[in-house]
């Protein structure tokens, strides 16, 4: 079957993504779609959507311009400043003739406001990406924002919600609890998938068994038909690397039935982000 990487990323630290000071030192470094492509050679992966990795016209731009130059690269999730309504129609119109434009983020855990997405102008942007035929991901939801991602897919049922990394499950924590129910909320509203992807701490991906509890009850919350499969490439670089992170959730995915291995590899992916290559 076709695999489609649904979540890996791009950047040069020339060009800003400040929270890089906070990570392994390995990770400062331009990372290319040729950095990329060896990657998802070594595990046999076909295709991949590009994920923003900064609140910037330059990073959205950048993996455009990849996009453009390769055909496996078949879909990006970019950056509009959603909070500023004027500045973000502007920014989507100007986008709209993109068409490997298929999604729109903004990295929530680092902005300092915890209602971010409940905000009037975000709610209004995110209104007028869906019009346009644009989802929403959302990275690294728990704990400050699942909660208010289960509000915006209510308020906004025709927005497609994409939570990245099963929201960052707290393995092991007291609190997951709380995310398993934070989670379910989510998961009741149709407009929700899920990305099974950055499941890792510092770039070492957990133990199969670690993750099995977030995976059996992503799996039951949302089915096959709504939960991705991703990597967050090169996240898993300085520790684990790629094949660490294909072999773990390979595991998992691999009990599954051959249809369901091919919704979570491929199909939901071409159905969430609209993608035009057939399977």
């Amino acid at each position: 079957m076709t695999i489609i990487d649904a979540h890996v990323h791009l950047w040069d630290p020339a060009d800003g993504y400040a929270w890089l000071a906070n990570v392994d030192p390995g990770l400062r470094r331009p990372i290319t779609a040729a950095d990329v492509r060896a990657e998802l050679d070594a595990a046999g992966v076909a295709e991949a959507i590009l994920v923003q990795a900064d609140d910037t016209a330059a990073d959205t731009g950048r993996m455009l311009a990849a996009a453009a130059a390769h055909e496996w690269i078949v879909g990006v999730v970019g950056w509009v400043p959603l909070d500023d309504a004027a500045r973000a129609a502007s920014e989507l119109e100007r986008r709209a003739t993109e068409p490997k434009l298929r999604g729109i983020r903004h990295l929530v855990h680092e902005d300092p406001r915890g209602d971010f997405l409940a905000l009037p102008a975000v709610r209004a942007s995110l209104a007028r990406a869906a019009r346009l035929g644009l989802v929403f991901d959302i990275p690294d939801a728990w704990p400050r924002h699942l909660a208010q991602a289960s509000d915006l897919s209510a308020a906004l049922p025709e927005l497609t919600v994409v939570i990245d990394h099963l929201a960052k499950p707290p393995f092991g924590g007291a609190d997951w609890g709380d995310w398993a129910a934070a989670l379910t909320a989510v998961a009741a509203h149709p407009n929700t998938v899920a990305k099974v992807s950055g499941l890792h701490t510092g770039g070492v991906a957990h133990p199969v068994d670690t993750v099995r509890p977030a995976w059996e009850l992503a799996l039951e919350l949302f089915g096959p038909d709504r939960l991705l499969y991703g990597s967050d490439w090169p996240m898993t670089a300085a520790g684990s690397g790629y094949l660490s992170t294909w072999s773990q959730l390979g595991a998992l995915i691999g009990e599954l039935a051959p249809i369901e291995q091919t919704a979570i590899y491929a199909g939901t992916a071409r159905r969430v982000y609209g993608l035009e290559n057939g399977c």
